[in-house]
């Protein structure tokens, strides 16, 4: 399986055909903590890094491992990292290369909890976010000093649903050797980050990945497009020797085994340090939807077009905000980056305020009322009392919360039974 078969392909067949010992064509969960060497040789090699394979699973395990290779295969990176949540992913993905002292330039446009994990969690471990208004590329240019490890951004921010300018902002960063982190959990399969420029993609599997609600993830895969090696100086944590793993150099030490320096780096420190470890069941879980992940976006994407249609000619709705209806640079963006559809979330504002957007959720029978996105079901929640809490109001005005705003994350159910309940809903108000 090559990344010249397509995502429907690539989805069901990479990283594994069958059981070598019982031809079972279904990957099996690996339930295990440890693995019997070959020899004491082979031991030493793997823990050497000369060759790569499962040494204790909470640094890998053979379930986790076929996911990685799906996922990386699909996104065309050179490999991947799962973990335990899409917060996970999101804190390693900057603790992998900036450490007490450092900063990073992040888009003010992300979600509430990465907002609240950067803006507090970070700054008390010493890591500085600078947050920026992604709607002038130069803001992270602006941003940046000789500190700044990496530009961080969603391709589809929620709420805000403004398409980030990706190869805008990773052509700024990789002419001063800093690399573009892109989360692209809103927008899989729509968008691929490292076709314009992105040095690393993560993921909360969580959402559309799985797809089915039950089980919790995170994935972080290296592009294998960025010589860390070129910035010794940008790049301090990747070229200078790393006494946690016996005085490793990243950049060097990656080169046998491929251009994987960063998730190398990533799996055996910070993984194995921290143990943000993906259970052999999820990890199972999330392939079983990730197998069918190509089928739901595009109805994800059908139906939420249907329901912006919908919402935007009613009398008690005083804007909606989806990727299609957006006008000038941002849907200029919205069409420059994401194909095949604009996803499944959806926001919108109703002329009633606050009281208005609870009656709603509180009114809705066939939409659940959740706190996640993503789901083959029908979501609904709203965000200021909720997701984005965490933040002042001012805070959440510029991640795009307003205090009635509600935000939809739209399912796989037939339309008409979506949009009937909206209506039932809208009715009530």
């Amino acid at each position: 399986m090559t990344k010249s078969h397509h995502p429907e392909t690539i989805a069901l067949h990479a990283g594994y055909r069958a059981d070598p010992s019982t031809g079972s064509v279904a990957v099996p969960i690996y339930q295990t903590t440890a693995y019997q060497f070959e020899s004491t040789e082979q031991a030493s090699n793997l823990f050497n890094l000369s060759e790569l394979g499962n040494i204790y699973s909470r640094i890998m395990h053979p379930t986790s491992d076929i996911l990685e290779k799906r996922m990386s295969t699909i996104e065309g990176g050179a490999a991947a990292l799962c973990v335990s949540s899409g917060q996970s992913a999101s804190a390693f993905s900057v603790q992998n290369i900036a450490e007490s002292g450092d900063n990073i330039v992040c888009s003010t446009d992300i979600y509430g909890g990465t907002w609240n994990l950067f803006n507090n969690t970070l700054r008390q471990q010493g890591i500085e976010v600078r947050f920026v208004d992604p709607i002038d590329p130069n803001n992270f240019l602006k941003a940046t000093d000789e500190k700044t490890r990496a530009y961080y951004a969603e391709t589809l921010p929620n709420p805000k649903l403004r398409v980030f300018p990706i190869s805008e902002v990773s052509s700024i960063g990789r002419k001063l050797g800093i690399p573009l982190i892109i989360d692209n959990t809103a927008a899989p399969l729509l968008c691929r980050p490292f076709d314009h420029g992105a040095a690393i993609v993560i993921y909360s599997l969580t959402k559309y990945i799985g797809g089915h609600g039950t089980s919790v993830g995170g994935m972080i895969i290296d592009g294998g497009n960025f010589d860390w090696g070129d910035h010794i100086d940008r790049q301090p944590l990747l070229n200078r020797p790393d006494q946690s793993y016996h005085g490793a150099i990243w950049s060097e030490a990656a080169k046998p085994l491929g251009p994987i320096a960063y998730i190398l780096k990533a799996r055996v420190t910070l993984l194995r340090d921290l143990g943000s470890t993906i259970s052999p069941f999820n990890a199972f879980q999330i392939i079983q939807g990730l197998e069918t992940l190509a089928l739901r976006m595009n109805q994800h994407s059908k139906n939420a077009q249907e329901v912006a249609n919908f919402l935007s000619k009613n009398s008690k709705v005083s804007s909606v905000i989806y990727p299609s209806l957006q006008k000038g640079t941002d849907l200029e963006r919205a069409e420059k980056y994401l194909n095949g559809g604009y996803s499944g979330l959806l926001g919108f504002e109703l002329t009633g305020g606050k009281n208005a957007g609870q009656k709603f959720i509180d009114s809705l029978e066939l939409l659940y009322h959740v706190a996640n996105i993503g789901d083959a079901r029908s979501l609904a929640i709203h965000p200021a009392s909720t997701t984005h809490s965490q933040l002042d109001g001012a805070e959440q005005l510029a991640a795009g919360v307003t205090p009635g705003y509600v935000r939809l994350s739209i399912g796989i159910e037939h339309i008409d039974d979506i949009i009937a309940d909206l209506t039932n809903a809208l009715s009530k108000l």
